[in-house]
């Protein structure tokens, strides 16, 4: 994971500091780009130890097509809390656009299943698309992210957009574009969830793993993570662990939690940090 420490030294040692839209601050990069080759080993970061129950739970709840929080607070992950509306709900944010995108023809078109129907009888296509950033359900910026939610628009617009998947040599791999990455708190877990979602689309298109890349558009710092990334930079990584898949089931949206197994993660303690909202 030297490719995430080079970049927190960048942003710090080169960034620029800007305001935000929580009010915290930010130090910021533009256009940045990291990759990793999943034979190498599952890209978990050692310099401190993830949660790894929410980001697995919450790739499934994504994959589910689900939208309440209900099935995030029932396996302990509180990661969406903060935008909810109090019965839970958050609008057409991820898992809307992933699995019921409504067309302007009224229909309702599932990216997941069009994904896994072309990897497997088009594999070199370069369609193989999923896409979140749907202009029309985007929030207004002047109401608060439950207010939105409410109003049947997302609690917050997604911050990884666009992903792009890609088979050479019997291998599959994936790029991902995230507009606005929160580097201490976000990227590890967009990593980390994106080896998932590829080993995942990889055993269901009998297909090997081969390299995930993320591209930034603004990667930032929160002023207020400063000192706890200055922590990690003194810190050395470890081997990366890996990722035991236990059954095939019958698609992508049977997969359970209990289906995966993480292998030799060694990680250093966890730091830290507030979330800005």
């Amino acid at each position: 994971m030297k490719q995430y420490l080079d970049l927190l030294r960048d942003v710090m040692e080169n960034g620029t500091d800007k305001g935000d839209r929580t009010g915290t601050g930010t130090r910021s990069v533009f256009g940045r780009q990291i990759r990793y080759d999943l034979v190498d080993g599952f890209p978990l970061l050692t310099t401190k130890k993830l949660h790894i129950r929410s980001i697995l739970h919450e790739l499934l709840w994504f994959l589910s097509g689900e939208t309440n929080i209900r099935y995030l607070k029932e396996n302990g992950v509180s990661i969406w809390d903060e935008w909810a509306s109090p019965d839970g709900e958050l609008g057409p944010v991820y898992g809307a656009q992933w699995r019921n995108w409504k067309g302007a023809d009224g229909k309702n078109y599932d990216q997941i299943e069009a994904l896994v129907d072309g990897l497997k009888n088009n594999p070199d296509s370069r369609r193989h698309i999923i896409n979140g950033w749907n202009v029309a359900l985007l929030p207004d910026e002047k109401q608060k992210p439950w207010e939105n939610a409410a109003a049947g628009r997302m609690a917050l617009p997604p911050c990884h957009v666009l992903y792009q998947f890609y088979v050479a040599n019997g291998k599959l791999s994936a790029s991902l574009y995230i507009r606005s990455n929160d580097l201490f708190l976000g990227n590890p877990y967009n990593t980390a969830s994106l080896a998932f979602l590829t080993h995942m689309l990889a055993q269901q298109c009998d297909l090997d793993v081969g390299e995930i890349v993320l591209s930034i558009g603004d990667a930032h710092i929160y002023s207020n993570h400063f000192d706890q990334v200055e922590t990690q930079l003194q810190r050395t990584p470890g081997p990366l662990p890996k990722l035991r898949l236990h059954r095939k089931p019958a698609s992508m949206m049977d997969y359970r939690f209990e289906d995966f197994e993480i292998v030799d993660y060694v990680a250093q303690p966890h730091i830290k940090a507030p979330i800005a909202v």
